[in-house]
């Protein structure tokens, strides 16, 4: 094929993905509507796509623009001389690093453990899954969904090796209490990871502008280290995160090297060999040209958007906003029993333009709507909450989907550790998730039968469903 004929297609087939500009997709895309930006990015990452950041010594730009974008998130979150720190591919990574470098550091300890608050992000128990590091959770507060600073204090015990607090958490969009929590987990000898991955980048911002937000970065004593994504709010392209660390020493665990073979030395800072430039010659290119001022214009205009979706939302018969966010981040929640279900409410969203984020009830946490504000839905306040109303109106007059009590029944009592996968296979046909005949259009009957499954099933339904969406096309 031609290249004209490759770069078409291509074009043809994005056609059919969510849109990443616009403020219209409220969740895994970052858009700070800025003209140009994009295109800087992308020019960038081409400059150095073939470089390769395995060995600095034999790529040294990639080594400056790492240091540098190193420096720029350790400066903006209270960093000191002494902080250092790696560029990744991801927050995912960054979280996964820090676990390994905790867990490094006390090779002492036969089983070490890691106290997490439930809202931690998932990326934790891929870290505990993928280290053997076991997971110690600790309920948060059912109101405002922020960690509890005594519970985390007392389920620190001589197996731990980190403890993890969120700035702000991705399901509710609030700021743990990082310096108590830092305070009793500095007073044991035991590290603290700050996940900022979303905030640490617009919080310090916000704080600017005039916002209210809680202390969680460097400035707090006993934090040993944070992890900040670039391709969220610093509006990079993905994918760049920054894992900092209070000092070298405490990064040291997750550096690997290794002689033992015929080859060069193989020497890696992150989890990952080989690492095109790409990545990160754009985010060093975008940050250096939006700026500390651009940042914050764009952290003013975020923060408007937040108040203006928040009122408008609260506005609206049926709905509410979990606990207290301090970020950029909303749950919508049902109010009462309104007759109505958020499943329906975000097909409709979606049928109108909008794409928003059902996340099921956990613990606490009832089944809502995630949304994710950038400085692009500034501007579009009004019509994201006039297309709310109306997706409501719609939802509430086709009525609540429903799950039949027998059927409510069999699902909880399956064992997923029981079922074949020609039974697994039946079970995602009757849900509608086959894979084979394209996405579903309409997500409400299939999310309310996943909200329905235990946990564990509903996991193992998703991960079998994506093993159909993997499939190569016939040849």
């Amino acid at each position: 094929m031609s290249a004209e004929d490759v770069l078409a297609e291509v074009a043809a087939l994005r056609d059919g993905d969510l849109p990443t500009h616009g403020g219209r997709t409220l969740a895994y895309v970052y858009d700070s509507g800025l003209a140009g930006l994009d295109e800087l990015g992308a020019k960038a990452h081409a400059l150095a796509s073939s470089a390769n950041g395995l060995d600095p010594t034999a790529f040294p730009s990639l080594l400056r623009m790492e240091n540098d974008l190193v420096a720029a998130a350790a400066a903006l979150l209270g960093g000191t001389p002494e902080t250092v720190g790696s560029v990744t591919s991801g927050g995912t990574e960054s979280c996964l690093l820090a676990v390994l470098a905790a867990r490094e550091g006390r090779r002492d300890v036969a089983e070490p453990n890691m106290v997490l608050p439930t809202t931690v992000h998932a990326a934790f128990r891929k870290a505990a899954h993928l280290f053997g590091v076991r997971a110690v959770d600790v309920p948060v507060d059912p109101v405002t969904f922020r960690a509890d600073p005594e519970a985390m204090a007392a389920a620190i015990d001589e197996n731990t090796v980190l403890v993890v607090a969120s700035a702000p958490s991705y399901a509710h969009g609030v700021v743990d209490p990082v310096a108590e929590i830092a305070r009793a987990a500095s007073a044991k000898g035991v590290r603290l990871h700050v996940d900022a991955c979303i905030g640490g980048w617009v919080l310090p911002y916000l704080r600017r502008a005039g916002a209210t937000v809680p202390p969680f970065d460097f400035t707090v004593p006993g934090v040993t280290s944070i992890s900040v994504d670039l391709h969220k709010y610093a509006y990079c392209p993905k994918g760049v995160s920054v894992l900092l660390h209070a000092d070298a020493s405490l990064r040291r665990g997750h550096y690997f090297a290794s002689a033992d073979w015929p080859g060069y030395t193989m020497l890696n800072t992150t989890l990952q060999s080989t690492r095109s430039g790409g990545p990160l010659a754009a985010a060093w290119a975008v940050v250096r040209h939006v700026g500390d001022a651009g940042y914050e214009r764009l952290a003013r205009d975020t923060l408007a958007a937040v108040a203006e979706i928040r009122a408008g939302v609260e506005k609206v018969d049926g709905l509410r906003v979990l606990g207290s966010p301090d970020s950029t981040l909303l749950a919508l929640a049902l109010e009462g029993d309104p007759g109505f279900d958020l499943f329906t409410v975000a097909d409709e969203m979606k049928d109108r333009g909008w794409y928003v984020q059902p996340q099921f009830a956990h613990g606490a946490s009832p089944a809502n709507l995630h949304l994710t504000i950038t400085a692009a839905n500034r501007g579009g306040e009004a019509a994201f909450v006039a297309d709310l109303a109306a997706s409501v109106a719609a939802a509430r007059e086709a009525g609540p989907v429903v799950v039949g009590g027998e059927l409510e029944q069999l699902i909880a009592a399956l064992d997923p550790e029981q079922l074949t996968p020609e039974q697994f296979e039946g079970l995602l046909a009757g849900a509608g998730l086959t894979g084979g005949a394209g996405l579903p259009e309409r997500m409400a009957q299939i999310n309310a039968l996943l909200a329905v499954a235990p946990a564990r099933l509903r996991e193992r339904l998703l991960l079998e469903f994506l093993g159909l969406l993997y499939r190569p096309p016939s040849r």
